[in-house]
């Protein structure tokens, strides 16, 4: 079998109108050889007519990875994806936020080994998600700060995200103060990494559940690099009902106890460890 260069992982629950949009943003990239992999955390049927539908007029090859829903479980659903992944290399994106056209391109160009790409995403209101239609993606209007300008968007320092290229894009990457992290929007890596960290701590509910495993990288020795104004994805607006303290103040302590511990493998990951006490 013909390995794809890469596995995007794809994060989704009930959000069918956005995920549909995100779907159009990957038959738009410049490159296509790349497989998609959805880790759906128990989305109902409108989410799998959309994949349907779009695997029926796509030649990317599409995997729908579904667990029935139980809460938020993202990290187990990331993990059966990983399993899945047919690629060596890995970029991780929500279903809520469309890829530039050279998104998955940027992300092979820049990957290196022992290193984790850090992307960057530019944040829309509702309004303009809700207005963005396929041919807007299929001719990258929605990247476009005149297009998001007339219809509303303030300008703020962030627009180099998306007006950046070259050198200028070089040079923001360099000279961020941004820290470059895992975060599940945009991020990508090699998968042997994720396996040797025994991948995501299925602990983790909503609020750095993705940090986690970042660290956990970086104590293993994973060098993460900033990419935010070369590789950019527009994140579609939603609410977050699943935020709550009680899971903020437990990803918080999990977290907190990795970094004490200076242990790079999971307990909790893709296999289940014996615990020490």
């Amino acid at each position: 079998m013909n390995l794809a260069n890469a596995s995007v992982i794809i994060s989704t629950f009930n959000q069918p109108h956005w995920l549909q949009k995100v779907l159009w943003g990957y038959e738009a990239q410049t490159t296509k050889d790349f497989e998609i992999i959805i880790a759906d955390d128990g989305s109902d049927f409108q989410t799998k007519k959309i994949i349907n539908d779009f695997k029926a007029s796509s030649t990317i090859t599409v995997h729908h990875i579904w667990q029935p829903d139980e809460g938020f479980q993202k990290t187990k659903i990331l993990n059966k994806a990983v399993l899945q992944a047919n690629s060596a290399y890995l970029i991780f994106t929500d279903g809520d936020c469309i890829p530039r056209m050279d998104f998955v391109e940027m992300h092979l160009k820049l990957k290196r080994s022992h290193c984790f790409l850090s992307g960057g995403y530019f944040k829309l209101t509702d309004s303009i998600s809700k207005a963005i239609t396929k041919q807007d993606i299929d001719d990258q209007n929605c990247f476009k700060w005149g297009w998001l300008r007339a219809r509303g968007l303030k300008k703020t320092f962030k627009v180099n995200k998306l007006t950046a290229f070259g050198f200028k894009a070089w040079f923001l990457n360099t000279f961020t103060t941004t820290k470059a992290t895992f975060d599940g929007m945009n991020v990508s890596g090699w998968k042997k990494d994720i396996l040797e960290v025994n991948g995501f701590d299925e602990r983790m509910q909503y609020g750095g559940e993705d940090r986690e495993i970042g660290e956990r990288l970086m104590l293993k020795g994973i060098r993460f690099k900033q990419v935010r104004y070369s590789a950019v994805c527009l994140h579609l607006y939603h609410e977050r009902p699943y935020k709550n303290l009680e899971a903020l103040l437990k990803n918080k302590a999990i977290r907190k106890q990795t970094r004490r511990s200076r242990q790079f493998i999971t307990k909790h990951g893709i296999k289940k460890l014996p615990q020490v006490e």
